[in-house]
């Protein structure tokens, strides 16, 4: 029997945390991390919430462990329909059929730690947790499979807002106001529904009713453009009119752009999403830190 070397050791650490990350599509940690960090900030009531353990927990949980989840139960269920799309292998990880023990043993693995958490939760917490779980998993996995149902799709992706409602209620032990909760909801409404346009083709080749496949793109588009342009109405209410807030007009501008010139490829413009979000958020969380603890400004 061959004994396993440091070296040997070390090669398949590090292979493993490749897989993990490549299943886990580092460009989109930030969907679910960010949201985390903007819950817990605004309702966080001063530095001293920053000190908490458990703020760190759950922050390092929704950017690695969650999108491992998200992406994996994703990628384990849309095996077959993935060899369809193009950007599967070059934008991101294709499964192989070798992987998917591999894989099933990874999403135990997250399941079971997130297990653990839940005995630590409060009631309210543990309920705002597992409806994120649930959403992340039903989202692509039977028989719920929320991805193949028109409106249903862009409406289960709330579980990318559930970490920022869960931070919300880990630094306060409420829920936010509704205006906030609606203007979540129109955001990944349209980042859903303009992130699906893309892959309408292929789609409706695999069989898969989403959003665009049901309306068309033109129509999806129009729709992302009317949550995106809800969502920028409440950023600047919410904010009385505060200069930067207009920035957030940006996004309808992505839908608009492509639904009025057919020289923009929505192909192209797509990735400049997760750029933008990331600075977006960037700006907000410096803006909150800045109102509610160091009053810089």
């Amino acid at each position: 029997m061959s004994q396993m070397t440091p070296g040997s050791l070390f090669n398949s650490i590090k292979d493993y945390t490749g897989f993990l990350v490549g299943i886990s599509r580092f460009r989109f940690w930030i969907y679910t991390g960010g949201t985390y960090v903007i819950g817990y900030t605004l309702a966080a009531k001063g530095f001293t919430d920053f000190l908490s353990p458990a703020y760190y927990i759950y922050l390092l949980y929704f950017f690695f462990p969650a999108n491992v989840f998200i992406y994996g139960v994703n990628d384990y269920w849309d095996e077959d329909t993935d060899r369809l799309n193009p950007k599967k292998g070059s934008r991101e990880h294709m499964l192989m059929q070798s992987e998917r023990r591999k894989l099933r043993n990874s999403l135990l693995a997250v399941t079971g730690i997130s297990v653990a958490l839940m005995f630590s939760q409060k009631p309210q917490e543990a309920i705002l947790f597992l409806g994120f779980l649930f959403l992340s998993y039903f989202y692509s996995a039977p028989p719920l499979r929320f991805k193949e149902r028109p409106f249903l799709d862009f409406s289960s992706n709330y579980l990318y807002i559930m970490p920022g409602v869960f931070a919300y209620s880990l630094a306060s032990g409420s829920l936010p106001e509704p205006i906030i909760l609606l203007a979540g909801y129109c955001h990944i409404a349209a980042m859903h529904i303009f992130s699906a346009v893309p892959d309408t083709e292929y789609d409706r080749r695999a069989g898969i009713n989403t959003t665009p496949v049901f309306m068309g793109e033109k129509a999806a588009l129009a729709l992302s453009a009317a949550f995106w342009l809800i969502l920028s109405f409440i950023t600047v209410y919410l904010t009385d009119l505060h200069p930067l807030s207009f920035l957030v007009f940006a996004y309808p501008a992505f839908s608009l752009s492509v639904l009025l010139f057919e020289r923009i490829r929505i192909e192209r413009v797509y990735w400049y999403l997760p750029y933008v979000n990331t600075a977006f958020g960037g700006l907000l969380f410096l803006a909150l830190i800045n109102h509610k603890i160091f009053h810089w400004i």
